[in-house]
């Protein structure tokens, strides 16, 4: 089974954060988010991976190469220029040629996929667009859908009160080939706004399924933020490493703790890392690998990147810091987005 994850957009709401990374390698729970979701579709059965990338592309070559390290294959779709969800799959077509998945490699979510494919199977038509329901759908382009489940039309950021449905596009489809006929090339090309209207009109088949689970874009800071928090708190229940030294405290390997350092969970501190004596942790801290933490530190609703350095006595409350940040002794960081290193995240 192959997969084509797009990974091509410019991460402009997460900025600074991106200047230097495309967003579905931003961390989360201290590995790049494009890496959980290439092992949750692994271990689904899926080995052939195609990814489209753009801004910052060579971050994810180095990353993952040909995928070896991870017992898959993975072949990169660069994009000239950027080209939209339906311009980035048509570029990738020359290695899309049977069934494939299609993932918006900046959603949060980890699909089970046989109950998704059962329902492609069995539809028949061209495309199978995965729904997520949502409270409001005031800020999405909400579908409705006949009662075998085939869409009949999108309704784009329409008052709750009129809106046909809670029923969302989540980011994932399932195409034939064939879609390909409907894609024009080597220019950018809206999926929500061209592609499936247009398949829609031919009538050649496009339907959705509502998949259950975690799902949240994390396309801003604080959306970010709350990915990691949810985590967690196991309501988004991704692996995390290390050992749970209390309820609620995940440390990873090597990680040097000083006399009187206090952790208030939930916490998740990397490998190789070293805590000062008396620094405060949590509550929401994460703490990525190799990072040094000064004595008498204050971290709390915080994600700190790996290799960063916060010396002493520095306060950081509901911020984000990049890789290999290196904070002055004493300074307080509040609401703060911080990438000061201008080196790529490294496997």
């Amino acid at each position: 089974m192959k997969a084509l994850l797009l990974a091509g957009g410019l991460g402009t709401r997460l900025r600074p954060l991106t200047e230097n990374i495309p967003k579905p390698m931003a961390p989360i729970a201290n590995r790049p988010w494009l890496e959980h979701l290439i092992v949750h579709l692994r271990d689904q059965g899926v080995n052939e991976f195609v990814i489209a990338a753009h801004h910052c592309s060579e971050v994810i070559r180095r990353y993952f190469e040909d995928g070896k390290r991870w017992n898959v294959k993975i072949t990169y779709a660069l994009e000239p220029f950027p080209l939209g969800t339906a311009g980035a799959i048509k570029n990738a077509e020359r290695w899309l040629d049977e069934r494939f998945l299609v993932f918006n490699a900046d959603i949060v979510h980890l699909p089970q996929l046989i109950p998704l494919l059962d329902f492609h199977r069995q539809h028949g038509g061209l495309a199978t667009i995965v729904l997520t329901e949502v409270d409001d759908p005031s800020s999405y382009g909400v579908v409705e859908q006949d009662d075998r489940g085939q869409i009949l039309r999108f309704v784009e950021k329409p008052r709750r009160e009129e809106a046909p449905s809670n029923r969302i596009n989540a980011g994932m489809y399932i195409f034939e080939p064939d879609v390909m006929r409907y894609i024009p090339a080597e220019r950018e090309v809206s999926i929500e706004r061209e592609t499936f209207p247009l398949l829609i009109e031919k009538n050649v088949g496009v339907y959705g399924i509502v998949s259950n689970g975690y799902w949240r874009d994390m396309g801003t800071p604080a959306r970010y933020r709350q990915v990691h928090w949810d985590a967690l708190s196991r309501e988004f229940p991704i692996p995390l490493k290390g050992r749970e030294i209390q309820p609620g405290v995940f440390v990873g390997e090597n990680v040097e703790i000083g006399s009187g350092v206090l952790f208030v969970p939930p916490v998740l501190i990397g490998d190789h890392v070293k805590i000062g004596p008396q620094a405060v942790i949590g509550p929401n801290a994460v703490i990525g690998d190799r990072c040094q933490i000064g004595a008498r530190v204050y971290c709390a609703q915080t994600i700190v990147w790996d290799r960063s350095v916060i010396r002493d006595r520095s306060r950081l409350q509901n911020s984000i810091f990049g890789y290999r940040t290196v904070t002055p002794a004493g300074e307080v960081f509040e609401d703060s987005i911080i990438n000061q290193f201008k080196e790529a995240v490294q496997a």
